[in-house]
């Protein structure tokens, strides 16, 4: 029997009843389907798509669009999972502002949190 659909509030709960969590990368509908079905908690849509799916020697060449694409199938699969979605490359790191229209693009499509990379660097683009 599935559980409840997982949010980002469940998040800091279950670190702290000790609840394993299980993330998993998916980049279309069947393996999706597969993993919430398997109760993963977290589905990501990452950039490495460009490796796996598009056969890129980095992800440095995956777009916005591309993760956009591939997260629409991931959304439309999923009925538990927390889907989160990767900025790529050069998707953020100009300014702030370019940051929180292209994270919004993600989430309007439906992803339910955004990874982007860059460590205290990024911090306040983050805020």
């Amino acid at each position: 029997m599935a559980q409840e659909k997982v949010r980002i509030t469940d998040l800091p709960r279950m670190k702290t009843a000790g609840t394993p969590i299980a993330m998993l990368t998916a980049y279309d509908y069947p393996f999706a389907r597969i993993f919430d079905q398997a109760e993963i908690d977290i589905l990501l849509v990452g950039d490495s798509l460009g490796m796996v799916v598009q056969g890129a020697d980095s992800t440095l060449p995956v777009t916005l669009s591309d993760i956009l694409y591939h997260l629409k199938m991931v959304v439309r699969a999923r009925r538990r999972a927390l889907v989160v979605a990767d900025l790529p490359f050069l998707s953020y790191q100009v300014s702030p502002e370019q940051a929180l229209r292209n994270a919004g693009r993600l989430l309007k499509e439906g992803a339910e949190a955004v990874k982007l990379e860059g460590g205290t660097t990024m911090a306040e683009t983050i805020r």
